[in-house]
């Protein structure tokens, strides 16, 4: 029997494109012999899902996307558009059929109890071919704010939050600190004095106020300052310019993760 609950099914057109952006950019895509890229927990159409296949077989013509929904109805809808490359099946959190190089669950553990979170990951990971990679977080309804962990057979490896830098601005702004409504259900809850995800985002929002002069260049260039200081201020801040510039910043997952977590 399928594992999970059925969810809201919220979904809508290029939602997912910073963390599809981003997964197509992974070492193991390009690597894989024959990637299988599953989509977990796709919703009330199958736009995501044919969205991620599209995005990723710019890299690798020949991946297979598999969207995978609990939901029999939902299942039956979305395979009115299967297609060569993508196909859609019944399942949850067992992720049925062959071992994945990657699963994309996006916007489903939200809905769920954060104690329930460490056991589905597990079980999703434990799906995966060797190397592979379980992308899960959350993001906001038309794909503005986002944030997502990648975990391994290790446990998760980083935190990265992507935003629409453009929006970070002006008199009624939060600031980057946005995210922290969005953030990953193993997070969403922490973000309390005393745990690493609040001191994070809050230099984050403190290196987006000291670098304001820089806004006159446009907020890239802000975004890549304020990168810069989080790193050498000794936050293990990951990637390059090029990512920063797309409103990426990831950082190593141990100097967010909650206080007293164990993989």
């Amino acid at each position: 029997m399928p594992i999970g609950q059925v969810t809201r099914g919220t979904t809508g057109t290029n939602r997912l494109r910073r963390v599809d952006r981003w997964i197509a950019q992974l070492p193991v895509l390009r690597s894989a012999a024959a990637p299988l890229v599953v989509d977990l927990g796709y919703g009330a159409s199958a736009t995501t899902t044919l969205e991620l296949h599209q995005r990723l077989a710019r890299i690798r013509p020949d991946v297979e996307v598999v969207g995978i929904e609990i939901d029999p109805e939902r299942v039956r809808v979305a395979s009115r558009s299967a297609r060569p490359g993508v196909h859609f099946g019944l399942g949850g959190f067992e992720v049925p059929g062959g071992a994945p190089t990657i699963i994309r669950a996006l916007n489903v553990l939200r809905q769920y109890d954060e104690s329930q979170v460490l056991g589905n990951w597990r079980r999703m990971v434990d799906r995966l071919q060797p190397g592979g990679v379980l992308v899960e977080g959350t993001c906001n309804e038309v794909g503005r704010v986002a944030s997502w962990v990648d975990v391994t057979a290790h446990g998760p490896e980083t935190l990265t939050v992507s935003l629409r830098l453009s929006d970070l601005s002006g008199p009624d702004a939060i600031g980057p600190s946005i995210v922290a409504e969005r953030l990953p259900k193993v997070l969403i809850h922490r973000n309390v004095p005393g745990e690493g995800v609040h001191s994070y985002l809050a230099d984050l929002d403190r290196w987006w106020r000291v670098h304001a002069p820089l806004g006159v260049f446009g907020p890239s260039q802000r975004w890549v300052a304020v990168a810069s200081s989080m790193r050498d201020d000794g936050w293990p801040i990951l990637g390059t310019k090029a990512r920063w510039r797309l409103g990426e910043l990831g950082v190593a997952w141990d100097a967010v993760a909650p206080d007293g977590f164990a993989w």
